[in-house]
């Protein structure tokens, strides 16, 4: 059976590097084969709409839609994406992005404060409702929001968003609150791992921060 390890963090941490080289090393390894997959997926019809609204492009601003109908645009990206993915032919699957990310992002909004958070919420429409699988692990890279910001900042020219920042990227307390709820959802759901990316204020390197995520799956990667 496949197993499916989602890189989860708040903006600039450093997902896309670290599933990249985790990518390397398994298909270098040889024992596996392995496909990837990232959230959004902004070719798409619905993650060209989420796009839009974390761009503000299409007039209305991500921030500024409700918590619950803002969650079921991206869920619906990844309904359309495992509706069409035959993946039984990998061992692993890694995911840039996944369910954890869309309930951490809609419950920590200026909006959403003083609400009931949307965990539960998103994991019955996701998992329950959509059949979207749920990943075996979760690796979650912490990372002190300004130096992710700068990190933001990095990223050069995006499709949905050009050289700008998004919407919640360009919004320190979301980032800040993000930071807090991964971690709070870290006790509350198995299968979270948190990785400190960050020792003394300073950005631990590629190789090292790559080093506690293979710890941290050895279980399940042997």
């Amino acid at each position: 059976m496949t197993k499916i390890i989602a890189f989860e963090g708040i903006d600039g941490t450093g997902k896309t590097v670290q599933l990249q080289r985790l990518y390397e090393r398994l298909m270098a390894d040889g024992r596996f084969r392995v496909k990837t997959l990232s959230f959004p997926m902004y070719d798409t019809f619905f993650g060209a709409e989420c796009g839009r609204l974390l761009s503000g492009s299409g007039g209305v601003r991500a921030n500024e839609v409700d918590g619950k109908s803002m969650a079921l645009w991206y869920a619906l990206d990844r309904f359309e994406a495992f509706r069409d993915l035959d993946y039984s032919d990998a061992d692993v699957l890694l995911i840039n992005r996944y369910i954890l990310s869309n309930a951490v992002y809609q419950s920590v909004r200026e909006r959403d404060l003083g609400k009931p958070d949307l965990l539960k919420f998103v994991i019955e429409l996701e998992h329950e409702h959509f059949r979207i699988p749920r990943a075996d692990a979760h690796i979650v890279l912490d990372m002190n929001p300004e130096k992710a910001y700068e990190n933001v900042g990095k990223k050069g020219f995006r499709d949905y968003v050009g050289d700008q920042p998004d919407i919640y990227e360009a919004l320190p307390d979301i980032q800040k609150r993000a930071r807090q709820k991964y971690i709070e959802y870290a006790q509350r759901m198995p299968g979270i791992h948190i990785i400190p990316c960050m020792e003394q204020n300073k950005l631990k390197s590629i190789a090292a921060i790559g080093e506690l995520v293979d710890q941290e799956l050895a279980f399940l990667l042997g």
